[in-house]
């Protein structure tokens, strides 16, 4: 293909195309198997997508003015990243239920609302990306997305997680900062391969007791609630290695603690702490 004629299947499509779509130029589009649209000013999803729907992987509209997701984007069935991070989407249509081979999603920075009840038909769906939307609930069908390893719901208004969500056994990686949760579910003691959690800026006046079975945990941030105590049973977490308690009104961090044998980075700044436990001075000089 000449420099011209690619111009001119720039032009086309509305905008300059990232070089992850030069395979797709020299291939034909009928053959592209990644379409990168990101930042191209765009208000709906080119048409020519619709044309790969059989080649089609990996497919990034990332800061666009996209307002809706069409139906025919749902027919590529081969698909497994979709990226439309930044975007004006308010709703994720129940149309999501034909990806089925989709293995990662970034929806983040929208307005959406809600999740389809049939978003559970994404079975093989890893990691997803939903922070920055307006979710107030998860519905059911959710934890049955039981192949994912990574869920980022930051900045979202969850009050509450559906009780089953410790369904959800191969999570590794957990984000949910800034939401309005109080506590957690107790099936959540079946994530025994959680190993960062992020519940920094919810609305916890106690740790949630299911915390001190995530057996795997390495990463934890409760940062900004309202703690009064950090309770000794936190020294179950023995792979512990990160822990922030900042931004609290932690009055007392019980002696347990030093149970966290692998414990590194303690963050205890911005409480109204008297006193620390007398053997904790000991444990970090040791370390």
């Amino acid at each position: 293909m000449t420099l011209q004629a690619m111009g001119s299947k720039r032009r086309l499509l509305g905008g300059l195309l990232s070089c992850r779509c030069l395979r797709a130029q020299h291939e034909g589009w009928g053959a592209a198997s990644v379409l990168d649209f990101s930042h191209c000013s765009l208000d709906a999803v080119p048409r020519d997508v619709f044309s790969c729907e059989r080649s089609l992987l990996e497919l990034y509209l990332d800061a666009n003015q996209i307002e809706e997701l069409p139906r025919e984007l749902f027919s590529c069935q081969a698909l497994r990243k979709l990226s439309v991070p930044d975007n004006d989407l308010s709703s994720l249509p129940p149309a999501i239920a034909g990806l089925s081979n989709l293995r990662e999603l970034d929806i983040s920075k929208n307005g959406i609302q809600e999740f389809p009840e049939n978003i559970r038909c994404c079975k093989c769906l890893s990691v997803l990306e939903a922070s920055v939307n307006p979710i107030s609930k998860l519905p059911e069908g959710f934890t049955q997305l039981l192949n994912l390893t990574q869920l980022y719901l930051n900045d979202a208004f969850l009050e509450a997680l559906p009780g089953n969500f410790g369904r959800l056994a191969k999570l590794q990686i957990l984000e949910l900062r800034e939401n309005h949760l109080k506590t957690l579910p107790k099936s959540m003691q079946k994530l025994s391969q959680l190993e960062r959690l992020d519940l920094g800026g919810n609305e916890m006046l106690d740790m949630p007791e299911v915390i001190e079975e995530l057996s795997s945990l390495r990463e934890l941030w409760l940062d900004g609630n309202g703690l009064q105590k950090l309770p000794g049973c936190i020294g179950r977490l023995k792979q512990l290695t990160y822990l922030d308690v900042s931004k609290n009104n932690l009055e007392e961090v019980e002696p347990g603690i030093c149970g966290c044998q692998e414990l590194s980075d303690l963050l205890l700044s911005s409480n109204i702490l008297q006193q620390l436990p007398l053997n904790l001075d000991v444990y970090f000089s040791n370390r």
